[in-house]
């Protein structure tokens, strides 16, 4: 059964972002008032034409990852009061145009994390980084116990809960894979994800993301995590024995039977 929209803010961390971010929080404002930059440490334009529009900036005077950024936008965001936050990186490979959708799938499950995933047109991923996705995928489904599908999208919907774990100890791209696995393993939350366009046109910038150095670091960290939680095998086949859920009433995914589609719960 659908439930009443929870309050929530749009949180954007950004580094040296000035060919995208501009015309991304336009179109973001469309649909969500509330808006949260965390720059983190720019020497572009960037902070210059977030300043032009009606959202909160927040600077970082050096960089210090996209965690750091998303901690300092989870803090300002429970310090509001807000339900949850729907985080979406600044470069624009996150359409705008996927909020309400993502919105719908967390009025019809409450208290899950929503990760928009890149389930669609999935051809137009660089070949290195979809490996590299495929195998995060394996590793921290094991890590939250739980099929997750896309672990390393950037566009999430977090509720309250999940962003009072701000200070779990890591670093950089580790922190999301951190808060999944907190999420899913202390809190019993779950996780329902959303089919987006994969969107990795020219006119987007190369990715922070290193898929050797990143990859390597979060297998480290969800390792240990698997370890520190036990029941290994059962983690596992908790994990791996069934697709993970997709929000997906409008049947975008088609009959892909690597997903279990799922309309309200």
């Amino acid at each position: 059964m659908k439930a009443a929209a929870p309050r929530y803010c749009v949180l954007i961390p950004c580094l040296n972002e000035e060919r995208a971010i501009g015309a991304l929080l336009r179109a973001v404002l469309t649909h969500c008032s509330d808006v949260i930059v965390v720059d983190d440490g720019s020497d572009d334009a960037t902070p210059e034409i977030v300043a032009k529009l009606p959202v909160t900036l927040l600077r970082h005077d050096t960089r210090r990852g996209k965690g750091e950024a998303l901690r300092t936008g989870f803090r300002e965001v429970l310090k509001r009061g807000f339900d949850a936050v729907l985080t979406m990186d600044g470069d624009g490979q996150h359409s705008p145009n996927d909020i309400p959708r993502i919105v719908d799938a967390a009025s019809r499950y409450p208290n899950h994390i929503v990760v928009g995933a890149r389930l669609l047109n999935r051809a137009q991923q660089p070949t290195g980084r979809r490996f590299a996705n495929a195998f995060a995928d394996w590793g921290i489904s094991w890590g939250c116990g739980k099929p997750v599908t896309d672990t390393q999208s950037g566009q999430r919907w977090y509720p309250r809960a999940a962003m009072q774990l701000v200070d779990l100890k890591s670093q950089d791209f580790v922190f999301e894979a951190a808060i999944l696995i907190a999420a899913c393993r202390d809190l019993d939350m779950n996780v329902v994800s959303v089919p987006i366009e994969s969107r990795y046109a020219g006119e987007f910038r190369l990715s922070h993301f290193r898929p050797v150095r990143d990859v390597v670091r979060i297998t480290w960290y969800t390792f240990w995590r698997v370890l520190h939680y036990g029941h290994v095998v059962q983690s596992y086949r908790a994990s791996h024995d069934t697709p993970p859920l997709v929000h997906d009433p409008e049947g975008l995914c088609g009959g892909n039977a690597a997903v279990a589609h799922s309309g309200a719960s």
